[in-house]
């Protein structure tokens, strides 16, 4: 089964006419000049469409004397902060491509990513690690109390001839973004103007985005999931965003954020969804904090029960979505309730893409049937750079294989079930983690959960995992909720309580880091288990 792209009713919604970064202001300036495009800072200064299409175009020009030229790469480090939005529309509208890199990098990842890029220059809010290429300091001025300036120390430098990925790159790409998922080594994800204009069309249209929309933004700029649902497609829609004043997601400030920005709604990945939704008996102060219309979940499965919950508290609709980095971010989501019925433990319908979900030798499965993910259209990335292989693995005819297993329904409603890379395979049966994360989650008391495999002699691989719990709460509690909602071969043969699960920057379960700490070493930690279960006539921990 072949799921086409939706078509969004024109008559009812027309999303903006953008084609790509570089003219993403252009409607706003024209139409909106003095409306807010961003709250900055902790004085929560407004910044109007005229004034950030201002400083970036005084950005553009002070990078164009530099001597950069249309088609070269730059780095961009910041937080969400303002020089991140002003670097990255001013480094567009100088023809340039721009790769946001986390801040919080190592100096080795940090020099090795901006050497395979092939950067000519790197722009930062703050100084970072030492880099072999131009480090220029962007900064915006927020002391005149009429406007806001900029200040960029970019010199005059003569042009490296680059050996990176660079060579591959040209005017017509906007962006690119480093993706490794939670196991891999990072890939470079080269993205067209083209592809962010139909990528952030397509988030606009799903939601309804316009003039009187406003956000906060929780979510990390340098990733997908902030980048485009947050920042492009609220300023391509004249929306506002509220940037918090440290330039990232505090539970703390997070609802005098949200009242202050009078945010009509919010996009995050399911930790914070699960923080907020934490401390919401001492730090929510009610529906009347802010005129929500919707509540959006992306990145990572949202456990239903937490989404449900999340619901009741905030009296919105919780949207839960679904993309990756390779489709210019969202490649599905649950539909406005006007739009489409919302169908729980769904990532709902294609948005802007036609979607399949085929079998092993590529043939379409038939409703109701797991397998793997493929999507295709104007969002998807044309590959990988500098990784041919990579490329010709996972592109094919136009279809990106995206790695994750799932199933359509009747409507075209995509159901998510996991990763092919994280199948368990206990002795022939294939269980996947996300699943049994689930029912885990659901289980009360049960803050977090992370499950993987564990290298067995006898069956290949066990289940394990590792819980977050509230007090009170012990392992054999959780168990016994397991077995009553799982198949025995797929309730954990090992479980152990933990104060905290790492995660990736963009919030997601860190899969790499949980494998090396508790997997690897689940043969060696016998004595130490909290839980486990033994199959009758099985030793579970065979020497």
């Amino acid at each position: 089964m072949t799921v086409p792209a939706a078509a969004h009713d024109a008559s009812r919604y027309r999303p903006p006419a953008i084609t790509g970064l570089l003219d993403l202001l252009d409607g706003q300036v024209r139409d909106r000049p003095d409306a807010s495009a961003l709250v900055v800072t902790g004085d929560r200064v407004h910044l109007s469409y005229a004034t950030l299409a201002a400083l970036a175009d005084d950005v553009a020009a002070r990078l164009g004397n530099a001597g950069l030229r249309p088609g070269d790469a730059v780095g961009l480090v910041c937080a969400n902060t303002a020089e991140f939005v002003v670097g990255l529309l001013g480094a567009a509208r100088a023809g340039l491509v721009v790769a946001p890199l986390d801040p919080a990098l190592p100096e080795s990842q940090m020099s090795a990513r901006i050497e395979e890029l092939g950067a000519q220059a790197v722009l930062v809010g703050q100084p970072v690690a030492e880099v072999r290429v131009p480090m220029w300091t962007l900064r915006v001025d927020f002391s005149r109390a009429e406007t806001a300036t900029s200040e960029l120390d970019a010199s005059p430098h003569a042009v490296r001839n680059v050996r990176g990925a660079a060579h591959e790159l040209s005017d017509r790409d906007a962006l690119v973004l480093f993706t490794a998922g939670t196991t891999d080594q990072a890939k470079m994800v080269p993205l067209s103007h083209a592809n962010v204009a139909a990528s952030v069309r397509d988030i606009c249209a799903t939601y309804e985005l316009g003039p009187g929309d406003a956000t906060v933004a929780a979510m990390p700029f340098f990733h997908g999931h902030g980048l485009f649902a947050s920042l492009l497609a609220s300023l391509a829609s004249g929306g506002c965003v509220l940037l918090p004043e440290r330039g990232r997601f505090s539970a703390h400030t997070f609802w005098d954020d949200v009242r202050a920005a009078a945010a009509t709604w919010f996009t995050a990945v399911p930790t914070i969804h699960e923080i907020l939704l934490e401390r919401s008996a001492r730090e929510y102060p009610g529906p009347q904090v802010a005129p929500l219309r919707f509540v959006r979940s992306c990145s990572a499965p949202l456990n239903a029960a937490t989404g449900r919950a999340l619901e009741r508290m905030l009296g919105v609709p919780l949207l839960s979505a679904y993309g990756m980095t390779e489709s210019t971010h969202q490649a599905t989501s649950e539909p406005l309730p006007h739009r489409g019925p919302l169908k729980h433990g769904s990532v709902g319908r294609a948005t802007g893409v036609d979607l399949r979900v085929v079998d092993q030798n590529g043939h379409s499965c038939p409703i109701g049937t797991v397998g793997e993910v493929w999507v295709r259209g104007a969002t998807v990335a044309r590959g990988y750079l500098t990784d041919p292989a990579g490329t010709a693995h996972s592109f094919a005819d136009g279809w990106f294989r995206t790695g994750d297993l799932g199933s359509l329904d009747e409507d075209g409603y995509l159901f998510v079930t996991g990763r092919i890379k994280n199948i368990i395979n206990r002795g022939g049966e294939k269980i996947s983690p996300e699943h049994v994360e689930n029912i885990l989650g659901g289980c009360p008391g049960v803050t977090e959960a992370a499950v993987f495999a564990i290298p067995d002699t006898t069956y290949g691989q066990r289940v394990g995992a590792a819980v977050v719990l509230d007090e009170g709460v012990d392992s054999d509690q959780v168990l016994r909720y397991c077995r009553d909602r799982l198949a025995a071969f797929e309730v954990p043969d090992r479980l152990e309580v933990v104060a905290a699960l790492p995660h990736t920057a963009k919030g997601g379960l860190d899969r790499l880091a949980i494998e090396q700490k508790y997997a690897l070493t689940a043969r060696d930690a016998r004595s130490a288990a909290v839980g486990r279960r033994t199959p009758p006539g099985a030793n579970p921990w065979p020497p």
